[in-house]
């Protein structure tokens, strides 16, 4: 004879299910973790359901785990791996563009040390600034702030020029453009300071052939005339104002004896 127990004394299916899913959602609620369990049996000896943390979920039919935070893919963890992958970004910018200062301040360093030893055109800085590790568009900054600055001035090289190859050391009008030439000038520059030379190139021919002359007082009248020629061609006289300079210094050799009496007003 089959024995039942009171229906008073059963706990529905229903009932036990309710309470367990109360229970989980309050544990959730608490920040409290839900602890992964085996069945439990209900008072009627049914299983009552197992609630599981996202992400720890058994592998279902196919094989796999509901994905959650705990796998990687959560939105926590992906805002987290973007954050991070901003930052190590801005990072590596701010280390390149501290690299590039320190390149930019060791070329201006290396054109001040050349300009405190002489002054120098925009031709020459180029060339120096070409043999550091800053970008052409760096150089070009470069120079045109130290053009701003007063520290390249070619109009002011152009006369140095002027003043110790003409004046003293005696170069006539090519010997000095070939020497504007030499330092990278601006070819309008030099025409504007060629204007400016006086036109005295044959007497200045004379008197340094005059001089020069007085060195070779041994030697023969053609090979004294085959050295004044390339002397005074070499310093960048025209061959017109060569011709006259060596014919009066040999004038003025074989009228008195190797002195000159060439006289200028």
């Amino acid at each position: 004879m089959v024995h039942f127990e009171p229906a008073d004394e059963v706990t529905p299916i229903s009932a036990a299910r309710a309470r367990s899913k109360a229970r989980a959602a309050a544990k959730a609620l608490s920040g409290d973790p839900v602890v992964e369990s085996g069945p439990v049996a209900a008072p009627d000896g049914s299983l009552a359901p197992v609630t599981y943390l996202r992400g720890t979920a058994p592998a279902g039919p196919g094989g796999t785990a509901e994905p959650g935070p705990a796998d990687g893919y959560g939105p926590v963890s992906t805002a987290a791996a973007d954050a991070a992958e901003a930052v190590g970004a801005a990072e590596a910018v701010d280390a390149v563009e501290r690299e590039h200062a320190v390149e930019r301040e060791h070329a201006e360093q290396l054109l001040l040390q050349r300009l405190r030893a002489r002054s120098l055109s925009a031709t020459e800085a180029r060339s120096i600034l070409a043999g550091t590790e800053i970008a052409e568009h760096e150089i070009d900054d470069v120079i045109e702030r130290f053009a701003e600055l007063g520290y390249i001035d070619e109009e002011k090289l152009a006369d140095q020029i002027l003043h110790s190859h003409h004046e003293r050391k005696g170069l006539g009008r090519s010997g000095v453009q070939a020497e504007m030439r030499r330092r990278g000038l601006d070819h309008d520059l030099i025409l504007e300071k060629l204007e400016e030379l006086p036109d005295d190139e044959a007497e200045r021919a004379i008197e340094l052939a005059c001089k020069r002359v007085q060195q070779l007082g041994r030697l023969d009248d053609q090979t004294i005339d085959r050295r004044l020629t390339g002397f005074l061609m070499r310093k960048g006289y025209a061959s017109t104002a060569v011709r006259v300079a060596v014919k009066a210094a040999l004038a003025s050799r074989s009228g008195s004896g190797g002195a000159s009496h060439v006289r200028f007003r």
